[in-house]
């Protein structure tokens, strides 16, 4: 019997977000809404900067990538978390935990790497305007996003692979997703080399990539104090406000998940920090970059108007 428990089971059970029977209805319906918007707002974005020739940049490029992250990452967690509020018994096999992990460690680590692009693509714009186009070309640029996708799925597999190892005693997940926190806790053997693994990694990524955000912004910051023109300052603030701002949520997020103590780790607030990355932020994103952006409202006004003109035969 000890012999079998100890190794992997053929599925595990979720706790899900919650057992509470009155919650689950209005959850359902609030994260379904929430699930479409994402969709709905990262296609779109993703769709109009292909169609806008003016949205042709590095940063947009950048941008339309980040949405296609943001849509997968959502994807991974969103429709199996709603079909599981609707059930009574939440289960998932161990193949799918290991690809639902596989694909939810991928998009974090590519988001990480992704925003801290976007940071040294606005430092090049703003602090070497004049450079910017012989250093952002699109040769650099496909290489830069090919390394993003690079570290991303080699983070993951050996994260992933580290965690499926371990011997499980336990079958119930403590979450409504297959995440390292939870997992761990289920492990009947010694974890500290998994979380030695997971604490170098996360924090490699995060350190690292707060490390050029930052410095981009210091940059930044201080070449927007020389500025002369108001209208110049104003410009270049509301161009990296966005970008800041996504940061912040990101960042914030992930430091209070994976850097924090063990001793003080709490699946409950885990559960509302999670959903807060994994479903929130991928919605607010691209709200985040369009709303007071005022090229992809112009770039998307052209898009439509040369699509009514089309569908009238207008000359």
């Amino acid at each position: 019997m000890e012999i079998r428990n100890r190794t992997l089971p053929k599925e595990f059970f979720l706790i899900g977000l919650t057992e509470n029977p009155a919650l689950k209805a209005p959850l359902f319906i609030f994260f379904s809404v929430v699930y479409i918007i994402t969709v709905l707002g990262n296609t779109g974005i993703i769709t109009l900067i292909k169609m806008a020739p003016r949205l042709h940049t590095p940063m947009y490029f950048f941008l339309g990538h980040l949405s296609f992250v943001d849509l997968c990452y959502s994807s991974a967690i969103a429709p199996k978390m709603l079909v599981d509020l609707l059930c009574l018994k939440k289960r998932i096999s161990a193949s799918g935990c290991v690809l639902q992990l596989i694909v939810y460690c991928t998009c974090g680590t590519m988001e990480a790497f992704l925003l801290t692009v976007m940071a040294y693509d606005r430092y090049v714009a703003v602090c070497q305007p004049l450079h910017y186009a012989t250093i952002m070309t699109n040769t650099y640029c496909f290489w830069l996003v090919t390394g993003v996708y690079a570290l991303g799925i080699g983070h993951s597999v050996i994260e992933t692979g580290c965690t499926f190892r371990l011997s499980f005693c336990q079958w119930e997940i403590h979450h409504f997703c297959c995440d390292f926190p939870p997992l761990l806790k289920m492990s009947c053997t010694d974890t500290f080399t998994n979380e030695v693994v997971l604490i170098i990694c996360i924090g490699f990524i995060i350190f690292a990539s707060l490390f050029v955000i930052l410095f981009s912004y210091f940059s930044i910051i201080s070449t927007i104090f020389k500025m002369r023109s108001s209208e110049g300052r104003h410009r270049v603030f509301s161009t990296c406000a966005p970008h800041f701002t996504g940061v912040t949520l990101y960042f914030g997020t992930s430091l209070f998940t994976y850097l924090r103590p063990s001793s003080i780790y709490s699946l409950d607030q885990d559960k509302v920090v999670s959903l807060f990355y994994t479903v929130v932020i991928p919605m607010l994103n691209p709200w985040i970059y369009s709303l007071r952006n005022k090229e992809v409202k112009e770039a998307l006004i052209i898009v439509i108007v040369k699509k009514v003109i089309k569908r009238n035969g207008i000359h």
